[in-house]
């Protein structure tokens, strides 16, 4: 192929020419789209394995070659971080990986996470031409796991391009994917960066909120080693608001703080037996588990039972449960409010429970959980719903059916009915604004009403997803850019 080393992105560049008129768009679009290859449900339920297991090289270069490279890519437009789609699917095409990882790097801190829990097919899937053809868009997802997997496991990282150093120090709150993304561009335009971590792990919701079935730790850690070298700085077992102050902060030389500490305060409904043992959060449930070691030799205990409701319809919901089978849980259910077709989790995931043999109860709201005589939860009173008129989130409304209730029997309840803010960071600083429902208010920039200080992520939003809190730090990462260096 011409121009093979060319690394030029642009739709106009020679080779990508050459790709386009080296096949016709009805040929394009008459390939079928990649099946992921997945590890068996019987066997996965006993193991953290991942069960996505990701495409081949010749699956992913099949697949990029039903990418259209679009004039217009609407994909891009419906990706928070701006990734150039085209141009990373595009060298997967032609067979330069290393290229495609690049692509990739240049926007994105966190590829191959990206690439595994983002919803692309409410995002950058959803913008596809293919959806107006009737036809399964483009596997953007699959395909930027393809390429950031392969980096990893060659063990050669593309070259990231840096400003010269500013000697300008950056604080920030937070080692999910919010922080990680603004670690990302502001080590890239030449700041000092530290990221400070509450934890003893970092990586924040990608370590203690999501299972490694979906998530190896290995594939976060690998992503965070790309940072280390970039030259970011990583401080963990450090709490801001309590083991450091804002003004200590100050003290230190911080220039800007970017708050991304996340929303880690558990909501539950307020109905009577919340308080039994066997009762918990799933911010507690997969903490334990997944960050902290419970059930599989560690230290940390955790409650596990035969019979496990998880309460909830959305991906973390989904991750309760399907760790619950992987804890022992004979029966495990997911008990929602709504129908299935309103479940704001991904329909991979709901796929994948079912084949893990998760039931759901939909329709079902609890109204009481009911203890034995040593005060562990032993049953729940659930009321049936039927669906009314559409809310303001265009969602269906549940409506209770009179008298109409079931009791049924759990030892094990794991509420997932959302987050709040963590006030710690909020309390601590005086002067700085916050929503009623805690959130730090931010302007368009991601500004607070602190000059210095910026948010985003679930602090920010509440509960939201991984892709978003990523196109807040990078957001954040410009404005404080911009802010230090114009001072406004």
């Amino acid at each position: 192929m011409k121009d093979n080393t060319d690394q030029k992105t642009s739709r106009d560049a020679a080779w990508r020419v050459e790709l386009r008129e080296a096949i016709t768009a009805r040929e394009r679009t008459s390939i079928p789209r990649a099946t992921m290859p997945m590890l068996d449900a019987a066997a996965r339920v006993h193991n953290n394995e991942e069960v996505n297991r990701g495409l081949d090289a010749v699956q992913a270069v099949t697949e990029a070659t039903r990418c259209l490279d679009c004039p217009d890519p609407q994909c891009v437009t419906g990706c928070p971080v701006g990734i150039d789609i085209p141009g990373f699917i595009k060298n997967i095409q032609r067979g330069d990986f290393a290229a495609a990882a690049s692509v990739l790097r240049a926007t994105s801190a966190l590829p191959a996470v990206c690439g595994r829990v983002c919803p692309q097919e409410k995002q950058c899937e959803s913008r596809c031409l293919y959806n107006k053809m009737k036809k399964p868009a483009v596997a953007i997802g699959w395909l930027e796991r393809f390429a950031a997997d392969t980096e990893r496991l060659s063990g050669r990282r593309a070259p990231v391009e840096k400003a010269p150093r500013r000697n300008i120090k950056i604080a920030i709150a937070g080692s999910g994917p919010a922080g990680l993304a603004c670690a990302g561009d502001m080590i890239k335009l030449g700041y000092d960066v530290t990221v400070f971590e509450a934890l003893h792990e970092i990586g924040g919701v990608l370590k203690y909120g999501i299972p490694e079935f979906r998530l190896p730790n290995a594939v976060v850690d690998a992503e965070l080693d790309s940072l280390r070298q970039l030259g970011v700085e990583f401080r963990k077992d450090c709490v801001i608001g309590r083991t450091l102050s804002y003004e200590d902060l100050l003290n230190e030389g911080f220039r800007a703080v970017f708050v991304a500490s996340g929303a880690g305060l558990p909501r539950f409904m307020g109905i009577p037996g919340e308080n039994l043992i066997g009762v918990m959060s799933s911010n507690e449930y997969l903490t334990r588990i997944n960050l902290m070691g419970a059930g599989r030799g560690g230290m940390t205990p955790v409650c596990t039972g035969r019979r496990v409701a998880v309460v909830g319809g959305g991906n973390t919901a989904m991750d309760s449960v399907r760790t619950a089978r992987r804890m022992g849980a004979e029966r495990a259910m997911i008990v929602y409010r709504r129908s299935e077709a309103e479940m704001p989790a991904r329909a991979e995931e709901v796929a994948h429970a079912k084949e893990e043999g998760v039931e759901f109860l939909t329709l079902c709201n609890p109204i009481e959980y009911r203890g034995d005589e040593r005060g562990h939860v032993r049953s729940m009173i659930v009321q049936r719903m039927e669906l009314g008129e559409p809310g303001p989130d265009g969602r269906r409304s549940p409506v209770a059916i009179p008298g109409a209730t079931d009791e049924i029997e759990v030892d094990e309840v794991i509420v997932s009915v959302g987050v709040s803010p963590n006030p710690l960071i909020p309390d601590s600083i005086a002067g700085l604004e916050v929503s009623r429902r805690g959130t730090i208010t931010v302007n368009d920039d991601m500004q607070s009403s602190i000059p210095a200080i910026f948010a985003g992520g679930d602090i920010v939003r509440g509960g939201a997803t991984v892709i978003l809190a990523m196109g807040d730090g990078r957001k954040a990462a410009a404005a404080i850019h911009h802010y230090l260096s114009t001072g406004m």
